[in-house]
């Protein structure tokens, strides 16, 4: 089940009232705030302990025993762990029997991941602009995308807040082409109480240690079709036609299918397990640090704020990214560094639209005004950090720092 989270309405718009923070140099020393940090503790240290006294650091119980509690979690379909994000998403798209000359509906605005899946498969990304409210894929846009080369849809819960489905997926129905759902940031994130990555045809999360839960480095693709779930369990390992535990001999096996080296290994999962146990407080937190940095960013006049909840879209609140307006357009790196001064880390969510990156601009000969809102978000977002490592006193500092970050620049 979704976690319950405040309603905009119910959000600490009442919060007091923050003042700017002084400059750096009228400041005392405070501790930095730090954009993201993995919390592990002694349960994830003796998970890994454990597996390193077994025999067994690879096609272990573990792994199973992670991929039945995420699918469990995230409330059905079936979970198979992978060893990236970006490795699930091309075991996705691979899938869809993409090749040359095929195409992939892919968002402007997102990790450069996303549309590298896509070109591993031999196809082509064909981008589509963001909308402003959330930087999701503009589903208006989608449909003008579409040719008789398209094969598949792609998109992206942008920071967490999730794509409308409900519409992705007609349009989808209506053309008959198959879904993927990037949840790298979607841990928790739900549509009409379905969790994220269990409403197209797979999803995929990433365990990187900033996100919403970490394996170090990892990823788990979800699936409700137990069909494409089998071919990727024999694929993501060499497309070897049985496992370790499988062949009745050691050693002997054949290869069915062509296949990857995209597995998971056990230390790995171990630490998996421990982190979803702590996934409802991390989420609880995120949520409540969220609408507290948001009220308190609400009277800043040069910045514009996504929408962070919507009546059926469920935001897992990965971060609080802002958009520079008005006097402070364009000043983002010197508020950035307003920011380092005053001891907080922030981020950048993306560099720039993926078309606009070097090998996707010259590849295909791309035109910066074909993406006008994915460019402003990527050039003047800054992304403010909400992480269970954080309380609402660092939120108020977080706030008042930008404050009087913005405020040095203009004034």
């Amino acid at each position: 089940m979704p976690y319950s989270t405040p309603s905009p309405s119910a959000s600490p718009s009442s919060a007091p009232s923050i003042p700017a923070s002084p400059s750096p140099s009228g400041q005392s020393e405070l501790p930095p705030i730090h954009f993201g940090r993995p919390i592990l503790g002694d349960e994830e240290r003796q998970a890994v302990l454990e597996v390193l006294d077994s025999p067994q650091l690879v096609h272990g119980p573990r792994a199973e025993l992670f991929e039945a509690d995420f699918a469990e979690w995230c409330g059905g379909g079936e979970a198979i762990t992978v060893s990236s994000c970006t490795a699930g998403l091309h075991l996705g798209y691979f899938q869809m029997k993409l090749g040359a000359g095929g195409e992939v509906i892919v968002p402007a605005q997102t990790h450069t991941a996303t549309a590298h899946a896509v070109e591993y498969c031999g196809a082509k990304p064909v981008f589509v602009d963001a909308e402003p409210e959330t930087g999701n894929i503009d589903i208006d846009r989608i449909e003008h995308a579409i040719t008789d080369r398209t094969r598949a849809i792609s998109v992206v819960h942008y920071l967490g807040m999730p794509v409308d489905m409900d519409r992705v997926m007609a349009i989808a129905a209506k053309y008959g082409l198959p879904v993927i759902e990037d949840a790298a940031l979607a841990v928790g994130s739900y549509v009409n109480g379905v969790h994220a990555g269990l409403i197209g045809d797979l999803g995929c999360f990433s365990f990187y240690p900033v996100k919403h839960m970490t394996t170090a480095e990892g990823g788990m693709l979800l699936t409700r079709d137990s069909e494409i779930a089998a071919r990727v369990r024999r694929q993501k390992a060499f497309g070897l036609d049985r496992t370790v535990v499988e062949r009745k001999e050691p050693g002997i096996y054949d290869v069915t299918q062509l296949g990857f080296n995209y597995r998971m290994n056990e230390l790995q999962a171990a630490i998996g397990i421990q982190q979803l146990k702590r996934i409802p407080d991390f989420l609880a937190a995120r949520h409540r640090n969220y609408w507290r940095l948001e009220a308190g960013l609400k009277e800043i006049d040069e910045i514009d704020l996504f929408q962070s909840n919507h009546a059926h879209l469920e935001s897992s609140h990965y971060c609080l990214s802002v958009i520079l307006k008005g006097r402070a357009e364009g000043r983002r790196s010197e508020i950035v560094q307003g920011l380092k001064d005053r001891g907080i880390g922030s981020s950048v969510y993306y560099p720039g639209p993926v078309p606009m990156l070097t090998y996707y601009r010259e590849k295909y000969d791309l035109n910066p005004a074909d993406y006008p809102v994915a460019s402003r978000i990527s050039n003047q977002s800054i992304a403010l950090p909400v992480g269970p490592h954080l309380d609402e006193a660092d939120m108020d500092r977080i706030a008042s720092s930008l404050k009087g970050a913005i405020n040095d620049v203009i004034r």
